[in-house]
């Protein structure tokens, strides 16, 4: 299967499926239907029923081959790339049997070590495909499709292993934080389902952060400087010390496991006008209410010694902790956790300091944890994959579906 995944994994990553946050569209790129198009072929190559919409959302059915009515249970992973890194011309490039040694990648100066990634220690043996160094790799969340395409093949070329009604669904724009938006949970149909878009070997997350962007966008006055006394505002002192008050320590660079944070992801402007924009994550929903809170008052607080109030903010929530939502559902997270222990696969339940599709999907009434994928250091040129564990992943799948079998069957 091995040769398989990385003929699989090398044929989608190298196709450039790249969002766009600045696109109105669904999906933000038109290149992101290459590999939808191609992935519907294939499914129907394979047999599966095939649903595709104009928006991109990509379902599929693989029919029960049981007799009693067992729950539906669905697996679902997105098909673009993150707009933060190069995308296009991605160059896989194959390393067997990890050492543990620095890996050069290809003509770049830019070196995948274990002392900056201390986590490849948990790789080392294994056949692991990483980037060229000009690009993202792409497996958040290829690695994903591969792995849900692998195990439906599997599943189709041995009817003689039972599973239940099983729904696929391959989704746009996840990377832009839009994946869920024009989800038809309804039509989709499944009882619970799975999204593939972990990390480590036996990532079983099902809580993630709270989630809201931030636009703070501050305005000056701006007259000559040899004239300024009393007169000038300088936008971009203003967004300074609106920083500035923040608690610096509850940064992500600072902060871990539970801890939430306040992340300044981009800062424009000149002395007229300057924007700052931030994200605001916390696992706590209390806590995630009074961190937005904290940014209206630090806005209110510099307003009040200017007299035209400089300073405009606006806040949008983007998800909730879907732990909310799944904890009341057991069984969804007890199914995997008992394949897991037949397969060996130590369970790591701690909490994702991020979000998937399943944060959104969960609260649209489709409870949806997130397993591991077998890759790390996504959205850049370090980026890379463990073909090994990405097997270990296809299992997990075939395992749930037999599992489900075994829960439900009279």
């Amino acid at each position: 299967m091995k040769t398989d995944i990385i003929d699989r994994l090398t044929r989608y990553v190298t196709i450039d499926t790249q969002s766009d946050p600045e696109s109105n569209t669904t999906p933000s790129t038109e290149k992101q239907w290459d590999l939808l198009n191609l992935l519907n072929d294939e499914l129907t190559d394979l047999g599966l029923e095939t649903d595709i919409d104009e928006q991109g959302y990509l379902f599929a059915t693989l029919e029960s081959n049981v007799d009693e009515v067992l729950p539906t249970v669905g697996f679902l992973a997105h098909v673009d790339t993150s707009p933060d890194f190069n995308a296009s011309k991605v160059n896989p490039q194959i390393i067997e049997n990890y050492d543990g040694q620095p890996i050069k990648l290809g003509e770049t100066s830019r070196i995948l070590s274990q002392d900056v990634f201390p986590a490849m220690k948990h790789v080392e043996g294994h056949t692991l495909m990483v980037t060229d160094g000009t690009s993202l790799l792409g497996a958040d969340d290829k690695a994903g499709v591969v792995e849900i395409m692998e195990a439906m093949n599997y599943l189709t070329e041995h009817p003689e292993v039972k599973h239940g009604p099983i729904r696929i669904a391959f989704t746009p724009d996840e990377e832009i934080g839009r994946g869920p938006h024009a989800f038809d949970v309804e039509r989709f149909n499944a009882d619970f389902a799975y999204t593939m878009d972990g990390s480590e070997l036996g990532e079983l997350q099902y809580e993630s952060f709270n989630a809201a962007e931030a636009i703070v966008t501050c305005h000056g006055v701006n007259v000559h400087p040899g004239s300024a006394k009393n007169a000038m505002i300088n936008a971009i002192l203003l967004g300074q010390q609106f920083n500035s008050l923040l608690p610096q320590n509850e940064v992500p660079e600072r902060t871990e496991d539970y801890e939430g944070f306040y992340h300044l992801m981009k800062m424009n402007g000149d002395v007229e006008k300057t924007t700052l924009y931030y994200i605001i994550r916390d696992h706590d929903r209390n806590h995630f209410e009074l961190r937005k809170k904290r940014l209206v008052e630090i806005k209110n607080d510099i307003n009040t010694h200017y007299t035209d109030a400089p300073i405009e903010i606006e806040i949008n929530d983007q998800y909730y902790n879907m732990g909310e939502k799944i904890e009341p559902n057991p069984h969804v997270i007890d199914i995997p956790k008992r394949v897991f222990e037949k397969l060996e696969i130590p369970a790591n339940t701690a909490p994702i300091r991020g979000g998937t599709d399943g944060s959104q999907l969960s609260y649209m009434g489709l409870p949806t944890p997130n397993i591991f994928t077998g890759c790390a250091n996504f959205h850049g040129p370090f980026e890379y994959a463990s073909i090994d564990v990405m097997e270990k992943a296809v299992d997990v799948i075939i395992g749930i579906a037999q599992e489900v079998v075994n829960t439900y069957k009279k």
